[in-house]
């Protein structure tokens, strides 16, 4: 296969009859008309007009642009994933006898949609030990016990957090932390892009995204891997879109196939493209879940055959090439197509097209980071980057595609675990007066299993849903229940609000959301761009809720006093963007943006030329040895019944999900009418004597799901889907060691009737 003779339809593209011709397209209009024009209208377009970074994904929208206007100036940018977290933040308020009259117990029932469905909370309330029931608490009360709780060893007090909150919360969190000495500063970006936090570190000096927008569409080439940007990151797709129309191609990833990633339906574009929907993938590539370094390996080597390669770029700028290019040449086809499932001729349209862009941006998400090997993953993408000199130039360059809307800020503010960059460490050092503790800290993992071992005495979650983001759900609700005192800040209830207590003290604190804050607050974006919040005021009418940096700055001052801060007048979150712009570095135009009002790009993060931010100045390419992938014998799941089918379960969020909240119970761009579905290939069905529709159990190494629905999709053999957070019951966490991030899309398990 030539790049004149593409496949823009992977080989296992056999779906069902309920899914669409293309992805997007009216059923969007639908749903905004559905939304817009309901009750809740005029709240609804309210907030989208509002200027406030987008509640969704970290490629959204907002600022002081305008709500449906991105860091360029384009219009129309908003998207229905943007829509269905509006909605959901302005329902009513749970009503108090809900919690009065339903138990614990009872609430352990709701699935993920009904938690949600439940609507705001209100009022603070408290799950003491031995009752069964919430009830509401003063704030009093609050501080009273959340005092004594981090008045702990500072080894046994951690935090957990998610990208919802603003970077002045984060800053608060971690400087509260660190100034008790703990660096237990779990984060949800520990189960999901640690590995290319990593990876990007050790090989660019940097941890995010080299590229920004403007960037982006001076490409002509983008691969896409691992990322259903259709679902999960829509805006993307009109990039995508933009990409094509100008001559360009994309090279699609992934061992399913998305139909938003053939065509795409934009409402963007409505005349050329919302109902006949534009072409999407060029190339679309079908790879043996986690065999990525195997694929990306034979791209360098059918890169390295044609005299495709930039020596002289290798040379002036990178250190460590030589081994990556003798490793790549040195493998053999047999050995690589074998490994990753993908034919030479396939791997060989991938090189042609790469290395004969003028510009190529490389793309990913987590079906690249979730795997054992998902650093190696990540460094093999990135050594094809580089051996092809697509990196530190316009157009070109490396991107991970982030999930939710502040994850990014969250790191850059130093809530993390792993090392800071020296001008932060330094900054904070002298803020704090004393060098920080040279103890690692819990991430996300290290936090359960620590907890399941007595360690953890008190936890603060930040947003998110510790629970439900975990696998293996019986360990993740036995460990948190030997935390003495947990305390989670929500705007609204989810699963692990009710599955998650802790062994004494369980405290829900209702917080605003980024459109309610009666202050500014700012969030960063995947490709680096600060956005600025405007006020805003809350729909609920008589709530009793907080703000977070409210919340935060006061608990710290009851613990700390006035060390090393004055923390009631950071309540004011300016006086929290003056001390981030004097501490983070890249972050100096925070300090006057409520002035200036100056959205901005991080200083130093996009590489516009070769200079890195490594000690040697090179960008350093890492050898990447294939992954030895095999399945276990049905025997090892179920002695007494060995019958059935082993897959490899790629773990996924449906298309009306986000992160652990779920929207809708099905999805129909895949076809499945609910939840409890696993999504597989009609050949390995048949070859265990199931049939569509049947009901099946679905067995891991940590548990089992039984009435499981099968359903037909565009599948590779010998892999198979099912939704996060529901199959996370049946298997244990299989970490990557470096970056401690579980192998939620390569998860073995058995099948069978």
């Amino acid at each position: 296969m030539d790049s004149q003779n593409l496949q823009p339809v992977p080989p296992f593209h056999d779906k069902n009859e309920e899914t669409p011709a293309i992805g997007g397209g009216l059923p969007v209009i639908e749903y905004w008309a559905e939304h817009t024009l309901s009750p809740e209208g005029a709240k609804l377009w309210e907030t989208l007009l509002h200027k406030s970074a987008c509640l969704s994904c970290s490629w959204g929208t907002g600022g002081q642009k305008g709500g449906f206007t991105n860091e360029t100036g384009e219009k129309l940018q908003r998207c229905m994933k943007s829509v269905e977290a509006i909605s959901a933040e302005i329902k009513p308020a749970v009503p108090a006898e809900v919690f009065q009259q339903r138990s614990v117990q009872a609430l352990q029932q709701l699935t993920s949609l009904e938690a949600d469905r439940l609507g705001r909370l209100s009022f603070p309330m408290i799950l003491r030990a031995g009752t069964s029931h919430y009830e509401r608490i003063s704030w009093q009360e609050v501080y009273e016990i959340a005092e004594k709780a981090f008045r702990k060893s500072p080894d046994r007090v951690a935090s957990y957090s998610s990208g919802r909150s603003s970077n002045e919360a984060a800053f608060l969190l971690q400087l509260m932390m660190r100034s008790l000495g703990s660096n237990n500063l779990a984060d949800c970006s520990d189960l999901c892009h640690a590995p290319s936090t990593f990876a990007l570190k050790q090989m660019f000096g940097t941890n995010t995204s080299v590229v920004s927008l403007e960037s982006l569409k001076q490409s002509d080439c983008v691969v896409l891997a691992g990322a259903n940007s259709a679902y999960n990151h829509p805006r993307l797709m009109n990039e995508l879109i933009k990409l094509r129309d100008r001559g360009g191609k994309v090279i699609v990833i992934n061992p399913m196939m998305e139909i938003g990633l053939v065509k795409f339906g934009s409402p963007a574009f409505p005349v050329k493209s919302l109902i006949p929907g534009s072409d999407i993938s060029s190339l679309y590539l079908q790879p043996i879940p986690g065999s990525d370094v195997a694929l990306f390996v034979g791209i360098q080597k059918s890169l390295i055959d044609r005299g495709l390669i930039k020596t002289e770029f290798l040379t002036a700028h990178t250190e460590g090439w030589e081994a990556v290019v003798e490793e790549a040449r040195s493998t053999s086809w047999d050995t690589i197509t074998s490994t990753c499932g993908v034919s030479q001729p396939e791997i060989e349209a991938a090189a042609t097209i790469i290395g004969n862009a003028k510009g190529v941006v490389f793309g990913w998400a987590m079906g690249i980071t979730q795997h054992e090997n998902g650093v190696d993953n990540v460094f093999s993408l990135c050594n094809t980057a580089l051996i092809t000199g697509n990196i530190g130039r316009e157009g070109a360059g490396v991107m991970p595609v982030r999930g939710h809307s502040n994850v990014q800020g969250f790191g850059s503010m130093g809530v993390t675990t792993q090392t800071l960059k020296k001008g932060l460490q330094d900054a904070l050092e002298r803020l704090l007066g004393h060098p920080l503790s040279e103890v690692k800290g819990y991430d996300t993992r290290d936090l359960i299993e620590a907890a399941d071992q007595d360690k953890v005495d008190t936890l603060i979650c930040l947003g998110g849903n510790l629970y439900g983001a975990n696998p293996d759900s019986t360990q993740a609700k036995r460990s948190l229940s030997k935390i003495d005192t947990i305390i989670y800040l929500a705007t609204k209830p989810n699963i692990g609000h009710f599955h998650g207590l802790a062994k004494q003290t369980t405290i829900v604190l209702p917080v605003r959301n980024r459109f309610e804050n009666p202050y500014k607050t700012t969030t960063e974006s995947g490709n680096n761009f600060v956005r600025l919040s405007d006020e805003g005021e809350t729909h609920l009418k008589d709530a009793d809720l907080i703000a977070e940096v409210e919340f935060l700055t006061e608990l710290a001052h009851r613990i700390h006093g006035e060390y090393p801060v004055d923390w009631r007048k950071l309540r004011d979150p300016k006086f929290v963007r003056k001390l981030i712009s004097e501490t983070v570095p890249g972050y100096e135009k925070l300090g006057t943006i409520d002035e200036t009002k100056e959205e901005f790009t991080i200083a130093g993060r996009i590489l516009t030329e070769p200079k890195f931010s490594t000690p040697s100045g090179k960008a350093s390419l890492v050898t990447t040895p294939l992954p030895t992938l095999t399945l276990p014998d049905a025997q090892s799941f179920n002695k007494s019944n060995p019958k059935g089918i082993v897959v490899a379960i790629m773990t996924g969020r449906s298309y009306s999900q986000h992160n652990t909240v779920v929207y809708k119970i099905d999805d129909k761009y895949r076809g499945m009418p609910h939840r409890n579905c696993i999504l597989m290939n009609r050949s390995d069905a048949e070859i265990a004597d199931l049939s569509e529709h049947q009901r099946v159990t679905v067995q891991g190494d940590a548990g089992k799901l039984e009435q499981v629905e099968v359903i037909y999709g565009a599948v590779r053999p010998g892999a198979a889907v099912m939704f996060y957070p529901e199959v996370n019951v049946i298997f244990k966490a299989n970490v990557e060691t470096r970056s401690g991030t579980p192998s939620f899309k390569r998860v073995p398990a058995l099948v069978h009737a």
